[in-house]
């Protein structure tokens, strides 16, 4: 069942099986949209697929399909042992690749929300025939203009693996995460113990998404990266630090295919924050997209 009473789209709840992971993904489906296009949702660290991607879902109405997978070490993905063990964003790519194929989806949008969307840069790089429209929420690698400062900027998150990886004060490691990445962070207690509380799900594995980044963040060239994609949307909260809306103003300035987007009153948890705002650009850019086509 969906999370959101009178969700319009029906969700099915599947699991699918490779030989080293088992992979839980839901399909959202709208009889009501005749399109026949298809969109996949990839979250970010920490948080189940589910969670990020659900009320954002209930209000698109261009995507008659709509994929949201677990990624490794969240949600309800799991290995076959059960047990927690470090993984590559390569291999997050693989499971994409391998689940589309599964499915028989050849051609989609694509969305990814912060890790989940330097999985989607990754995707598009490598397989740029089977992605259409692009969507990035504060996607990972794409922090600061300066590459030397985003890496330093992966050291803080380095910390805060160390502190989930140890489970004695799983808290402090969310905590220090939340403090790297949403500094300006304006919330109330009870959504901050909400946030930590998702965060902390799954506390190695979210330790192991961190580090996932952090290693391939040291081996990829950026600049060949952005120039490998499409058509992207890419959605900045406004609490954000100023560096990152600097360097999406610099893309979107240089990029005739970058098209930024501030979203007013939030912070690195926008999808949870404003999942209406955003689903309406989502419906208005790939009309443009389309039009422009």
């Amino acid at each position: 069942m969906s999370a959101i009473m009178n969700h319009p789209f029906t969700v099915e709840k599947r699991e699918f099986h490779l030989p080293d992971q088992h992979i839980t993904y839901r399909i959202y489906r709208n009889p009501e949209i005749t399109t026949q296009r298809r969109l996949v949702l990839l979250h970010g660290a920490g948080v189940a697929g589910v969670d990020t991607w659900d009320a954002i879902v209930a209000f698109i109405s261009h995507w008659s399909e709509v994929l949201v997978p677990d990624q490794r070490g969240m949600g309800d993905t799991h290995y076959p042992d059960r047990k927690e063990h470090p993984f590559t964003a390569q291999e997050l790519v693989g499971d994409i690749n391998a689940l589309v194929d599964h499915l028989g989806w050849w051609q989609f949008d694509l969305g990814g929300y912060s890790m989940g969307g330097l999985v989607s840069l990754l995707f598009k790089q490598q397989h740029s025939d089977r992605v259409g429209k692009q969507f990035l929420l504060e996607s990972a690698v794409l922090d600061r203009p300066c590459w030397e400062t985003t890496i330093d900027l992966r050291e803080k998150f380095s910390s805060a693996s160390l502190h989930l990886r140890q489970n004695i004060d799983v808290a402090k490691g969310v905590t220090n995460f939340l403090d790297a990445i949403a500094p300006n962070r304006k919330v109330s207690p009870q959504v901050e113990e909400v946030t930590i509380n998702r965060l902390a799900y799954r506390p190695e594995g979210f330790a192991n998404a961190l580090d996932c980044v952090t290693r391939e963040i040291k081996q990829i060239d950026r600049e060949q990266l952005v120039a490998a994609q499409g058509d992207v949307t890419s959605f900045i909260g406004g609490h954000s630090v100023d560096l990152m809306h600097q360097y999406q103003r610099e893309l979107a300035e240089r990029l005739p295919n970058w098209h930024y987007f501030m979203v007013a009153g939030t912070d690195h948890s926008l999808p949870f924050q404003k999942p209406r705002q955003i689903g309406k650009i989502m419906d208005a850019e790939i009309l443009r997209f389309l039009n422009k086509n």
